[in-house]
């Protein structure tokens, strides 16, 4: 393998120059750099990052963290409740890859607690960090903001002079699609709602309350039922709300798996959707407009939240100051809302 040494002779600068330049210090010329990114290229030399890390230079690399501190195992990505989460990794990975940085997915650390976690990225010498949902109790979130180390939270709050975050409209976007229903002329709307402790779920009810409110028409907890987020959950708790009424003529799920399970409940029941019940979801992920009939969500930005999450990152790791991002939705209409029944 080509060595610094040898690049440094073919490119005539010294070895401090080339690992300046490998490094991408701004401090160069851009003479010097071609001439040395030209040697490195005609040697194949590759340089060796964990040495650069020992030696102090700009680390690359970008950890990632998801969901609470003990769901540690990559297997949790395939549950179906984090289906839209997965698509927001996927442009995580993607735009952190355009802008030359490589993702890290740290193993779990010997000492499991918030501040192991924090000592366990500082150990990798990473740049900064992202955090994908975790739950509002997660301590890694205050210890990530008092290490200072640039770190940004989606659908999670936290922030400080290194740390900000990025979300979506929640509240909005439950107003708005409760408001679809409303315009249908629906006013009997049950609910199955997500934990109201996750910052997503406490904000999306407070949407669908507010926009009830508006119309002056009362919160029946009789028509609410709390799950999991995931589509078992939501299946079994749309099968006990029927069990106990059948009077509503809608129903809002706080995301699109929780709104796969329903209408699987209300079609074992002999329900018909959208002619005896209407059914909205939340996120829409692609399998929305190939569930039977196809399902009337909020559209979060997927692609958006991502790239927004890295740009911000980015931006903390060179110094300035990234504001929160709270990103707006919108309403998809589908074939699985209409008008209620006589």
């Amino acid at each position: 393998m080509a060595t610094s040494e040898e690049v440094a002779r073919l490119a005539g600068v010294s070895r401090a120059t080339v690992s300046r330049v490998l490094s991408g210090a701004a401090n160069v010329t851009e003479a010097t750099r071609t001439r040395v990114e030209e040697a490195a290229a005609r040697l194949g030399y590759v340089p060796d990052v964990a040495a650069q890390s020992v030696a102090g230079a700009r680390s690359k690399t970008i950890a990632l963290g998801f969901f609470a501190n003990d769901m540690w195992a990559l297997s949790q990505l395939t549950r179906p409740q984090y289906h839209f989460h997965l698509d927001v990794l996927r442009h995580i990975e993607g735009a952190l890859a355009k802008a030359g940085y490589d993702l890290l997915l740290p193993s779990r650390p010997t000492d499991a607690s918030s501040d192991g976690y924090v000592r366990l990225l500082r150990a990798r010498r990473v740049a900064g960090t992202i955090m994908v949902a975790c739950p509002p109790g997660d301590l890694r979130i205050q210890a990530l903001v008092e290490s200072r180390l640039p770190t940004v939270f989606i659908d999670t709050v936290g922030q400080g002079p290194n740390a900000t975050y990025v979300t979506s409209d929640n509240v909005e976007g439950a107003r708005q699609i409760t408001e679809h229903l409303l315009e249908l002329g629906h006013r009997r709307i049950a609910r199955i709602t997500g934990t109201e402790t996750d910052p997503s779920g406490h904000d999306r009810l407070t949407g669908i309350r507010a926009a009830l409110a508006t119309r002056g028409i009362p919160d029946d907890p009789g028509l609410a039922r709390t799950s999991d987020w995931s589509t078992e959950g939501a299946y079994r708790e749309m099968r006990d709300l029927l069990a106990a009424r059948r009077d509503f003529t809608a129903v809002i799920a706080e995301s699109d798996m929780m709104a796969i399970g329903i209408l699987r409940a209300l079609h074992e029941q002999g329900l018909r959707v959208p002619e005896d019940v209407s059914v909205t979801g939340f996120d829409d992920i692609d399998l929305c407009a190939f569930t039977e009939p196809p399902l009337t969500t909020v559209r979060q930005d997927a692609e958006a939240m991502g790239t927004s999450a890295v740009r911000a990152l980015l931006g903390i790791i060179d110094g300035t100051t990234a504001p929160p991002i709270v990103l707006p939705t919108e309403v998809v209409a589908r074939q699985s809302t209409t008008g209620p029944r006589a």
